[in-house]
């Protein structure tokens, strides 16, 4: 097609090992993988062939940080690696919320920048605020099946609305305290709770 009676070709004896080690490899650097197909890539490049993150990083030509920052991301929910993945988040809003120990947490973080559109800055800000909040403090080991059931209430709550739910009973009365982060974060949660 290209006209050409002869091409330059570099022939090479290859064990099968070797042959699907190399195809990871220009698979990984393709350009049109998204980070999650690169994350996957990178971990069975290291699982298949036990190589450790540096190992990794010198086939593929690439910093062991920018390795290890690909493989952070398979610790996420599936839901947001379903959106990094098609590309409606990126590295950098990936990244942010992985500084998010807590689940739920991160859930929550993850709607609120779908829901507002956050740049990465404002997401890494978010990230921040919910870092240095206070935290409820922790149901006792002792507490009864009736509180650990308003627990379990309050963490459906939690992901239903994409942010820190609290249930406290006293008594026969109680409250239910929802969190929010910024005025648009109070304007996006009473939208939710006003009725249709």
């Amino acid at each position: 097609m290209a006209g050409l009676d002869r091409v330059p070709v570099v022939v090479k004896e290859l064990s099968d090992a070797e042959m699907l080690e190399m195809s990871i490899v220009e698979n990984i650097q393709r350009e049109n993988l998204n980070p999650i197909e690169e994350a996957d890539a990178y971990h069975r490049l290291m699982a298949e062939f036990h190589l450790t993150q540096d190992q990794a990083a010198e086939r593929v030509g690439k910093s062991r940080s920018a390795v290890a920052n690909f493989l952070r991301l398979r610790q996420l929910p599936e839901a947001i690696k379903k959106h990094l993945a098609e590309g409606l988040l990126t590295m950098g809003h990936a990244r942010a919320l992985l500084g998010l120990d807590d689940p739920v947490e991160r859930l929550a973080a993850w709607k609120a920048v779908v829901a507002r559109k956050l740049s990465v800055r404002e997401t890494e800000n978010l990230v921040r605020r919910m870092k240095t909040a206070p935290r409820k403090p922790q149901t006792p080991p002792e507490a009864g099946s009736e509180q650990r059931h308003l627990d379990s209430l309050a963490e459906d709550l939690a992901r239903l609305f994409g942010t820190k739910v609290r249930i406290q009973r006293r008594g026969r009365r109680g409250t239910v305290e929802i969190e929010f982060y910024d005025n648009q974060d109070l304007d996006r949660l009473l939208s939710l709770l006003k009725p249709a």
